[in-house]
């Protein structure tokens, strides 16, 4: 059971218990080549099946002793008693005093999920249902713009969460986008990706699907009003309400941007924004590939839910990569990760993972306020195969430094070049036996392969919406669980707004005409006044 601080009713540090000492006390074990030699059986014994996925974690630098010790931690840290929580709708969120209740996005209807006293789920489902029916209205033309054409493109505005899920998750389900839609994503504030966007697009087909939660979100507002601009040159101002629909809660501004409010559609304060693609924020992603196998993507997602709310902790698989992540970061000093989809569909699915993880758990005090006592949010990152072996696999094979990685990767591709697909698969394979065995050349230093590189390799038979909804879902857990054994709030992001709150008082200063000076420290005012310079020059 875990300890509880009285005072502050808080789990104490991790690593002032016994099992945090037993587990660094433990001699770090041999090299893979040795283990792998010593034991015919581990290939089989690492290796843990999830709903679709194949998870081998054999050729990570573990033993039976260190898994051991692991789970140990994590049983110390209270990683169930958290998850009950996250479960039950406790405001696990304790510098926001919200639930986290992602999970209630995917939970079946007719179960029941409670936040604040009140069952969650068929609130949900009453905005599934919406999201399905003008779904299907755009699919089969009988939603029509303004003109009277059926919609044939549709512009996703966002940032963050409101379009690295949906962008991923679309490029990623590509084999079951509708014939006839196509759908673009604009985050950045630079003008150059809403004018790449909108540049060959026929407004009287193009419908807008403005994300945003409180639709203040600046970024995401200068796009859209950019993108009104364009519809009602074209179109004139009536033009809108056929054109634009809204994600957000915040019906009043809604409104007064000129999107009818019954084109709106909800979420939640317990869903962040990093969690949120499986909620009304998934609406693009819906529209491309259908109500049906959106439904499948949320039941991928629920399949591994369950998996983690039930399964034991020596068969639970987030839990045991989470703890194998807490072992390479804080153990054995590896302070990255990259992820390596061999799957060109899965392209912006480490970019996705980035944010989730490092957004999570880029923390520096705990939930109680005082200064965590180890890393905490390993750097994620990383590129599909095989463009990223031309790239920086010198550096994960030779280099100096130890980057943890995992391989994703399917047995059966979408696209009919099966040669194609078997090179692909082998280089994977390769890649994981290389890192872990290396190669040893007497005499030639530089063709030295040290090997002892750590790899998890996860593989299904195809990436199907079910799929996709399964790696989502793994990989938010895994953050869980290395939150909870660091002692933070996973489920805050404090850090993003420092940088907002200045870029609103430096806006203005960038483009007065006065010459006022401007109040700040010498480097940033004279970035300031070079800017104020140049700004009109050709």
């Amino acid at each position: 059971m875990v300890e509880v601080n009285a005072k502050e009713n808080m789990p104490t540090d991790i690593t002032s218990s016994p099992a945090w000492g037993r587990l660094t006390g433990l001699q770090q074990p041999a090299h893979l080549r040795e283990l792998f030699s010593a034991d015919p059986d581990r290939a089989g014994r690492f290796v843990l099946e999830l709903a679709d996925l194949r998870v081998d974690f054999a050729k990570q630098r573990i033993d039976d002793g260190v898994l051991a010790a692991l789970i140990a931690v994590a049983e110390a840290a209270g990683v169930a008693q958290r998850r009950d929580a996250m479960f039950a709708g406790e405001h696990i969120n304790v510098t926001e005093d919200r639930p986290v209740l992602h999970v209630a996005l995917r939970a079946p209807a007719g179960t029941s999920i409670e936040a604040n006293g009140t069952d969650v789920v068929p609130g949900v489902h009453e905005v599934l249902g919406r999201m399905g029916d003008f779904a299907t209205r755009v699919r089969d033309g009988s939603w029509t713009g303004a003109t009277g054409k059926r919609i044939r493109s549709v512009v996703n505005l966002g940032i963050g969460g409101s379009d690295l899920g949906p962008a991923m998750a679309y490029q990623a389900l590509a084999a079951h986008r509708h014939p006839e839609l196509t759908a673009q994503f604009v985050s950045n504030v630079d003008g150059a990706d809403i004018a790449r966007a909108l540049e060959d697009l026929d407004p009287a087909e193009t419908l807008f699907v403005v994300s945003s939660k409180t639709f203040t979100t600046i970024e995401t507002l200068t796009n859209a009003r950019t993108a009104r601009a364009w519809l009602e040159d074209a179109l004139g101002e009536g033009a809108v309400p056929k054109h634009f629909v809204a994600v957000s809660t915040n019906a009043e501004q809604v409104a007064d941007f000129g999107i009818d409010t019954e084109n709106m559609f909800e979420f939640w304060e317990w869903v962040g924004g990093r969690y949120s693609v499986e909620s009304a924020i998934g609406l693009t992603l819906m529209i491309s590939i259908g109500p049906e196998r959106f439904a499948e993507f949320l039941a991928g997602s629920h399949a591994v839910d369950e998996h983690f709310r039930t399964t034991p902790f020596p068969e639970n698989v987030p839990i045991i990569l989470g703890m194998i992540g807490v072992w390479n970061a804080n153990v054995l000093g590896f302070d990255t990760k990259a992820v390596l989809p061999y799957a060109q569909e899965l392209a912006r699915f480490p970019a996705y993972l980035q944010q989730l993880d490092m957004e999570s758990n880029g923390k520096s005090v705990r939930l109680d306020g005082s200064p965590v006592t180890m890393a905490t949010g390993p750097i994620v990152w990383g590129e599909p195969g095989t463009n990223g072996q031309h790239a920086f696999y010198q550096l994960l094979h030779q280099g100096t430094r130890v980057v943890p990685a995992d391989f994703i990767g399917f047995a059966n591709p979408h696209h009919e070049h099966r040669d194609h697909h078997d090179l692909l698969v082998a280089n994977l394979i390769a890649q994981t036996e290389a890192l872990a065995f290396g190669k040893d050349r007497p005499g030639e230093p530089h063709r030295f392969f040290a090997g002892n590189r750590p790899s998890t390799t996860i593989l299904a038979a195809q990436l199907t919406p079910s799929v996709l909804g399964q790696l989502i879902a793994l990989y938010e857990h895994v953050v869980f669980v290395q939150g909870c054994i660091w002692g933070i709030d996973s489920f805050d992001q404090w850090g993003v707004e420092l940088g907002k709150e200045l870029a609103n008082r430096i806006t203005p200063e960038l483009t007065s005409e006065s010459g006022d000076p401007v109040q700040h420290d010498s480097s940033t005012e004279a970035l300031i006044a070079w800017y104020r310079s140049h700004r009109n020059i050709q």
